[in-house]
């Protein structure tokens, strides 16, 4: 059986049963200045108990909520994040105007939130398990990545940490997967093999898009597979109402958006409003 990690658990007060989520992607800012704290803090004042976010390292080994390796696509400067260090970091501006934050600040401005963290490079992977580590921050934050190997690797770090204090009994460490082992659990799924790739990934949700190359990926019959195999079924990176109610209807455990606004207005209609714990 997949050990459900309690990230991954919003309960209803009154019924118990398991809410659907409602992910704010990069926090929520019209104005284009995702993962900053502004963004951040719009999503919570919205009613948001989970975010998600990227992490990518600086030149000495700070970890920035920052989606892209390099500046230029969002804020004033350029170049590669790699090779900046934290101090020189802190003079650029995403849109101009928001500084880039670092994961440790966001962990500890909201220390209910929950975090869903794309792990953007090799460095971070270590990285990430350490400050989850030192924050005491398992139960909150998600660990995900296009690299199965980066997940992988900040999940077996954070298991030695765990050990070498005796935490062993805790709970599991939310998880989804990069690109191969999605493909595994979209294609052999189908065959009944989806709880033997979950199992043998050490995954707990599939975070998914709702299409790929011009084919569907969410279905209703996927979403069964997955809920067969024990695991949860995320959506990226739905914007529109009309496909969010659609997705919701069909069982989909969270949704993703840009559009956080549109998304807490959906969920307030359906009972499911705020999320923040």
């Amino acid at each position: 059986m997949i050990q459900r990690a309690p990230y991954l658990q919003l309960l209803d007060a009154a019924t118990g049963a398991q809410r659907q989520l409602a992910l704010a992607h990069r926090g929520y800012s019209q104005a284009g200045h995702e993962n900053s704290m502004a963004a951040f803090a719009a999503a919570v004042e919205l009613g948001y108990g989970f975010v998600e976010t990227d992490v990518n390292t600086t030149a000495d080994g700070v970890l920035m909520a920052f989606h892209d390796d390099v500046l230029d696509r969002v804020t004033d400067g350029t170049g590669r994040i790699a090779d900046y260090t934290r101090e020189e970091l802190r003079s650029i501006r995403i849109g101009g105007m928001e500084p880039i934050p670092t994961l440790e600040e966001i962990l500890v401005r909201w220390p209910e939130l929950r975090l869903n963290v794309d792990v953007k490079d090799e460095a971070a992977a270590v990285l990430l398990a350490e400050l989850m580590h030192q924050h005491q921050a398992c139960e909150r934050v998600l660990v995900a990545s296009f690299s199965d190997r980066r997940r992988l690797k900040t999940l077996r770090t954070l298991r030695r940490l765990r050990k070498e204090r005796g935490l062993n009994s805790q709970g599991a460490v939310a998880s989804s997967p990069g690109y191969w082992v999605m493909a595994a659990v979209v294609l052999l799924g189908r065959l009944g093999l989806a709880r033997m790739i979950a199992r043998m990934a050490r995954i707990q949700c599939v975070q998914v898009p709702l299409t790929y190359k011009g084919m569907r990926v969410v279905t209703a019959g996927f979403v069964r597979r997955c809920h067969r195999a024990g695991l949860q079924v995320h959506v990226w990176t739905i914007n529109d109402s009309s496909c969010m109610n659609e997705l919701l209807d069909i069982g989909v455990d969270g949704i993703l958006t840009d559009r956080a606004d549109i998304l807490a207005g959906v969920m307030r209609e359906r009972g499911n409003w705020p999320q923040a714990t």
